[in-house]
């Protein structure tokens, strides 16, 4: 029987303890703690064995890191600050309707290049993100290592999308990957190849 290739897990944290509407990308919110616990359970189900687990130091996905070791000892997680969410500098914690259309616009104008609030700008975001998956690749490719896990945020799932689709390329705003997984799910796809219609 042909094993099969290593993937990678990309889950995002449970819903954030958090007013619908507000700008939170690097802003350091809990999540919702019986939202966790679910999540964790049924990862922990759907996970297999030599999984190595990464997840961005933000508390709302080191909860959720915390909860799936407690369920699955054999896995050991390790925070990854390239996998942590866009920083909207001093747009973080105001209500999106609140920022300012020219601001949302000037960003728009040059997707990639703004710095929203002075924060990071995407292209920053897929540099950092695009190394990440380059080092997971080579460790899998190396070591005929087992699935990786990312617990991690939306951002982070569309960059690794958009690294995927379009290598080396910076995207337009109309461009965009708009999927990413809800919160507590996540989305599976080969490290190897090209991403695979996984989800949980």
């Amino acid at each position: 029987m042909t094993p099969q290739p290593p993937r990678l897990w990309l889950v995002r944290h449970a819903a954030p303890c958090i007013a619908a509407g507000t700008c939170y990308g690097s802003l350091d919110v809990d999540a919702d703690p019986a939202a966790t616990h679910e999540a964790a359970r049924r990862l922990a189900a759907a996970l297999p064995g030599r999984a190595v687990l990464r997840h961005s130091p933000l508390a709302r996905c080191a909860q959720l890191a915390r909860a799936l070791e407690a369920l699955r000892p054999d896995l050991a997680a390790r925070p990854d600050a390239r996998l942590a969410e866009m920083d909207f500098g001093t747009w973080e914690g105001r209500p999106w309707n609140a920022i300012g259309r020219d601001a949302v616009d000037a960003w728009t104008a040059d997707f990639t290049g703004h710095a929203p609030g002075g924060g990071e700008s995407l292209a920053r975001m897929l540099e950092r993100v695009a190394a990440a998956l380059a080092e997971a690749r080579a460790g899998c490719a190396a070591q005929a290592a087992g699935d990786m896990v990312w617990i991690t945020h939306a951002g982070v799932a569309r960059c690794v999308r958009w690294c995927l689709q379009a290598p080396g390329r910076m995207p337009r705003a109309d461009e965009w990957p708009v999927a990413a997984p809800a919160f507590g799910e996540w989305d599976c796809m080969a490290l190897q190849e090209a991403p695979v219609s996984e989800r949980g």
